[in-house]
């Protein structure tokens, strides 16, 4: 009886189409909920600075609106895009410079130990130092162009990047080193089949704190001394009392390091695609 109900149950539904699976629309939701959430939580906070603006009747030379900001950005976004031009050289030359460096030295680190031990606490000291103090002897030293710029830029990123790395580059399992070194396998390839991989979402941990650190440096060392620059935009605003600048050029400068830390996250998504295609 149990089989010729299975029977009869199989021929009913040989017609009846396959129930789509619900996974790629939850995922889809899930994409759009990623996206949604934080612009609505931006729109949110815009709204209570509007509303705290005119509710109380802020000074406008205080605290400008967001109003007053976006009209004021776009009448002077010439000047906004010209000034946005070298933070983004410096800014990006750093980033580079910085996290190849760190990759670098967290190479030499993890395959010597007498290298790490003696020069990680410097590297270490050197983190601890204010950037605002350094910013004037690179100047001294390197001038006014784009030199000590990427240089403040390249030393935010290095530490993050290196401490991240080396992290990485030792998070492989030791069962499977040890396999690798059973097998008599080189210096190379247990580099490229263990550690590499191991530390790739590391890296990303590190470009992701790095990205926004670039930017920041950019214009702490555009403060010190320049004459053009988002930096450069924030110190005149703030000499010259010009509020709507002042957050206009604090505008220009997240929305610019938001844009980097998210190219960085697009690249995270397409290498782990990628990675799963493979």
């Amino acid at each position: 009886m149990q089989a010729e109900r299975t029977v009869v149950l199989g021929s009913e539904l040989e017609g009846v189409p396959a129930a789509t699976s619900p996974r790629p629309r939850r995922r889809s939701r899930r994409g759009a909920g990623k996206v949604l959430w934080p612009i609505a939580g931006l729109v949110f906070l815009v709204l209570v600075w509007q509303g705290w603006v005119t509710i109380f009747h802020v000074k406008p030379y205080l605290v400008s609106s967001p109003l007053t900001v976006a009209s004021y950005l776009v009448d002077n976004r010439t000047l906004f895009l010209s000034n946005l031009y070298p933070t983004a050289i410096e800014s990006l030359l750093g980033f580079a410079l910085g996290n190849v460096a760190g990759i670098l030295i967290a190479l030499l680190f993890v395959y010597s130990r007498i290298l790490r031990r003696a020069f990680y606490p410097a590297a270490t000291i050197l983190w601890t130092v204010p950037i605002v103090a350094i910013a004037p002897i690179l100047i001294i030293y390197l001038g006014f162009g784009y030199s000590p710029k990427i240089a403040v830029a390249a030393l935010i990123t290095f530490f993050p990047t290196l401490v991240n790395m080396v992290a990485g580059f030792e998070s492989v399992d030791p069962q499977l080193l040890e396999l690798m070194h059973v097998l008599s396998a080189k210096k190379r390839e247990i580099f490229l089949k263990l550690r590499l991989p191991s530390s790739i979402p590391y890296l990303f941990a590190a470009l992701k704190i790095a990205a926004p650190g670039a930017v920041i440096g950019a214009i702490v060392a555009e403060w010190i001394g320049s004459t053009r620059g988002i930096g450069f935009l924030i110190v005149y605003a703030t000499q010259n009392f010009q509020a709507p600048q002042l957050y206009a050029a604090m505008a220009v400068a997240s929305g610019y390091a938001l844009a980097l830390f998210g190219l960085v996250v697009l690249a995270q998504r397409l290498m782990g695609r990628w990675d799963r295609v493979r």
